[in-house]
């Protein structure tokens, strides 16, 4: 599988958006736009490198999700000096890196998965990410770093729910690559559908119940849909 972007993109949903907009900003991510995606929701796009972040914006109260795999976001800063630890205002894990420490520019993801090797084999055989070594996969520049938790996969949950929720892989044709992993094992929660003449998206799940967005965006494979 190839990729239109050599990074992933992490979303969250929240519903004090004006407190975790302030936050992301006072570390100088940079506000690219906001985008209304229905249902009462709108998202504010700020970008790490090529990363981008997606605080959706809920107008209707969101349920307190689960225990998720999604337990730390790690952003590489310009002008961090050593790794800090942090929490949003939503009490969401935050870690601040030095751009290039461990591998990690723009954002990356620490998931606390059931089985590393379960996990391992999905991303790469049914996603195509890279193994770098073990516990550390690779979608171009963004990493995602596995560790076990020692505990069954985490109960099925919604994908709007307070805290990190999803990770988007951006790619050239989201049918085919949907079908690709339904075919290969993943679990097919929505089929793909266009967001205008945005995007054509679509959502599966993988072993631990992280929802995964494939997303074909118009102005990141530059061809419209």
């Amino acid at each position: 599988m190839s990729f239109a972007k050599a990074f992933f993109d992490v979303g969250l949903f929240t519903n004090q958006a004006g407190a975790m907009r302030d936050y992301y900003q006072q570390l100088d991510l940079s506000f690219d736009h906001s985008l209304k995606l229905g249902g009462g929701v709108l998202q504010h796009r700020y970008q790490a490198d090529d990363a981008v972040l997606k605080i959706n914006d809920a107008r209707d109260p969101l349920p307190e999700a689960p225990a998720h795999a999604l337990t730390e976001l790690l952003i590489a800063l310009p002008g961090c000096s050593e790794a800090v630890q942090k929490q949003d205002p939503d009490g969401n894990c935050i870690r601040l890196v030095p751009p290039g420490e461990d591998d990690i520019q723009g954002l990356a993801l620490r998931m606390s998965v059931s089985d590393v090797a379960t996990s391992t084999r999905f991303y790469t055989e049914v996603l195509g990410l890279h193994e770098l070594r073990p516990g550390v996969l690779s979608c171009g520049k963004g990493l995602l770093l596995l560790q076990a938790s020692g505990q069954p996969p985490c109960a099925a949950s919604p994908l709007a729910a307070r805290g990190l929720r999803y990770l988007t892989l951006q790619i050239f044709d989201c049918d085919k690559t949907y079908a690709h992993a339904i075919g290969h094992g993943a679990t097919g929660v929505r089929e793909p559908v266009n967001m205008g003449s945005t995007a054509r998206i679509a959502f599966i799940q993988d072993p631990d119940g992280v929802w995964i967005e494939l997303s074909q965006r118009a102005s990141v494979t530059g061809k419209s849909l």
